[in-house]
C-alpha cells in the first residue's frame, strides 16, 4: 500500500454569509482558486465553522432559490437545519445527520434554521458539499435523501479508541446508505486520544478530508482543526492519527471528466444549457415554492 501524498492543507478562506443564516468559508472552487475538475465529482465545499447564534423568533436561512445539474450534501455536526423544496420533500437533520439533495433536472428549495433551534439559540456547525452530476443523469427527476447519524453503519477501528461512520460507498469493511450517481466514498471518522485511523482510498479518485474537530496528522502533514487536506493522486494509502482525539470528514470520488460550465446556482456540461436553465426557470418548470 502506497500513501497519498498531501498536495496541500488548506486554512478556512475568509468567511461570508449565504442568506442570514450560514456563514461560511468556501474552500473551493473559488476559495483558494482551485480548478473545476481538480476535485470532481465534487464541486464545491462550503464550511461553516462553529458560531454561536443568539435565539430568534423568525429563522435564519436561505430563501427560494434553484438548482439544476448537481447534488447539495448538507452534513450537520451541531445545530438543526429544516429543508423545503419543489418536488414536494421536507425534512430535518440534527447533529451526525446528513441531507444529500439531488436536484438533477431542476429544483427549487430553501434551507433555514429549525424553529426550536432558532429559538433557542446555540452552536451551529455545518458543512455543504456541492456533487457534480455525469452529463447522462443530470436531467434526472430530483430526489432527497434524509440519512440519520443512525442509519450510517459505525466500525469500531483496531486501535480500540476509534471509530468510523460510513455514509456513502464502501470503505472500513461497511457500506453506507446513500445512493449516488458515480462512484464516491463518504465518510466521518472520530479518532480518540492517541488513536490512529489506516485505510485506503480508491487509485485516481479525487480525494479530501475536512477537519471538523480537533487536530490531526495525515500522511505526516499537520493538519488543524477548520482546514482541508488535499490528498494526491499517487497512492491509495491514508493514515490519520490525533493526539487529543479528532474528527474528519472524508470525501473520494471518481472523476467525471467531462467538461464543466457552472453559472451561479447551475452546474451543466455546455453554455447552451446553463442558457436553457435560465429560461426554465423564468418558465415555472422548476416547480413553485413558496418562500
Amino acid at each position: 500500500m502506497t500513501k497519498r501524498s498531501v498536495e496541500a492543507v488548506l486554512a478556512p478562506p475568509r468567511t461570508h454569509m449565504v442568506g442570514d443564516g450560514f456563514k461560511v468559508s468556501n474552500f473551493f472552487p473559488s476559495g483558494y482558486n482551485i480548478p473545476q475538475d481538480r476535485l470532481s465529482p465534487f464541486f464545491l465545499l462550503d464550511y461553516n465553522a462553529p458560531v454561536e447564534f443568539s435565539p430568534r423568533e423568525e429563522p435564519r436561512g436561505v430563501g427560494v432559490h434553484p438548482h439544476r445539474g448537481f447534488e447539495t450534501v448538507t452534513f450537520a455536526f451541531k445545530g438543526k437545519v429544516a429543508h423545503h423544496d419543489s418536488a414536494g420533500n421536507s425534512g430535518i437533520i440534527g447533529e451526525g445527520d446528513v441531507q444529500w439533495m439531488t436536484a438533477a433536472s431542476g429544483v427549487l428549495h430553501k434551507e433555514y434554521h429549525e424553529k426550536e433551534f432558532s429559538r433557542t439559540g446555540g452552536t451551529f456547525h455545518m458543512a455543504q458539499l456541492w456533487v457534480n452530476l455525469p452529463a447522462k443523469h443530470k436531467m434526472e427527476a430530483p430526489r432527497y435523501q434524509a440519512i440519520k447519524a443512525g442509519d450510517m453503519p459505525e466500525v469500531q477501528l483496531p486501535d480500540g479508541r476509534s471509530t468510523a461512520h460510513i455514509l456513502a460507498g464502501e470503505t472500513f469493511g461497511a457500506k453506507g446508505p446513500a445512493k449516488t450517481w458515480s462512484p464516491i466514498i463518504a465518510a466521518v471518522i472520530k479518532l480518540g486520544a492517541g488513536g490512529k485511523a489506516d485505510f485506503e482510498l480508491p487509485a485516481g479518485f479525487n480525494s479530501t478530508i475536512l477537519v471538523v474537530k480537533g487536530d490531526a496528522v495525515i500522511n505526516g502533514a499537520a493538519a488543524p482543526v477548520d482546514n482541508l487536506v488535499i490528498l494526491a493522486n499517487d497512492g491509495t494509502g491514508v493514515e490519520a492519527t490525533s493526539a487529543n482525539g479528532a474528527m474528519l470528514l472524508v470525501l473520494s470520488g471518481e472523476p467525471l471528466n467531462e467538461p464543466i460550465v457552472a453559472y451561479g446556482p447551475f452546474v451543466m456540461n455546455t453554455v447552451e444549457e446553463i442558457r436553457q436553465a435560465m429560461l426554465d426557470v423564468q418558465a415555472g418548470k422548476f416547480g413553485v415554492l413558496e418562500d
